[in-house]
Formats: structure tokens, sequence, C-alpha cells
């Protein structure tokens, strides 16, 4: 558990050192997502939000509800993506912290396991569509899709 806390340090500290030598202009964006875990074979909602750190780089924290029944399952996201330079930057891939909660009768795990993603987003208008992949590694390995929407909020954001 200590050398994931301490991975996330070096992608925290290599995402501030990049946020100081990167200039642009980006947007917030914040929207509703429909997940499926494959390990759980269950459905969730969720909402995703993304905020600009550097040119290519976003802050990209996520929660999923997921419907088990009986019990509870939750999985909350600090990750960040990286935008792969292309003519409209439609790719991504990342990676975080995942910390996620299972419950049944109350009895309950909470989990912490390391996320590797990747996906599609149309960066068009103030409307983005987008789906994508994302593996948790950890004490129970879990592979899960997600398709949703990123509303744009406000002005842009200058990143240096």
């Amino acid at each position: 558990m200590k050398s994931m806390f301490a991975r996330l340090a070096v992608v925290l500290a290599c995402t501030a050192a990049l946020t100081s030598v990167a200039e642009a202009q980006q947007r917030l964006h914040l929207g509703p997502r429909l997940s499926y875990n494959f390990d759980a074979e269950e459905f969730g909602l969720g909402a995703q939000f993304s905020y600009p750190v550097a040119r290519r780089i976003e802050f990209y924290p996520s929660f999923d509800y997921y419907f088990v029944d009986p019990g509870s399952l939750w999985a909350l996201n600090a990750d960040a993506k990286y935008r792969v330079p292309m003519e409209g930057e439609w790719l991504y891939v990342g990676g975080g912290l995942n910390i996620s909660h299972a419950s049944l009768n109350g009895n309950g795990n909470t989990d912490a396991g390391l996320n590797l993603l990747g996906g599609v987003e149309t960066r068009l208008g103030r409307i983005h569509p987008f789906a994508e992949g994302r593996l948790t590694l950890g004490d129970g390995s879990t592979f899960q899709i997600s398709a949703g929407l990123n509303f744009t909020l406000g002005k842009s954001v200058e990143v240096e």
C-alpha cells in the first residue's frame, strides 16, 4: 500500500513539473457516465470532472455507483489523463488512484488500487461524448467500460 502512495506522489510531482512548462487555454468539463464493471457484472451510474493542469494533461476525478443486489458497491477515482498529440486530440490515456467500497449485510470492504485508462472523446462543441476503458489493479483487479457526456463549463482556464 505504501508503494502505491509513493507512485501516486511521483505522478503528482510529474504533473506539477509539466504544468510549469506548458502554456494553453483549456476549459473545465463535467458530465454523467454509464459504466459496466466486468468483475461485478453490474451497471453503474457516475460522474466525472476534467480540470486542465497543462496543455495536454487534465486532472480527472470520477465516481461510480453500481447497482448490485444485495449490498452496495461504489468507486472513487483520482486520475490524470493525457491527450495524445494528434489532430483534434480525441484520444487519451491516463492513470491514477482508485478507492472502491463493497458492502453486504453490514460487512464492508474498502480497497485501494491503481488505474490505467484509455478512451476517446470528441472536442467539438460544448457537449462532448466519450467512451473509455479502465483497468484497476489491486487486491481485486477489475475492468470497466464507461460512456457518457462531458459538458463544457465557463470560460477558458489559462494553464501556464
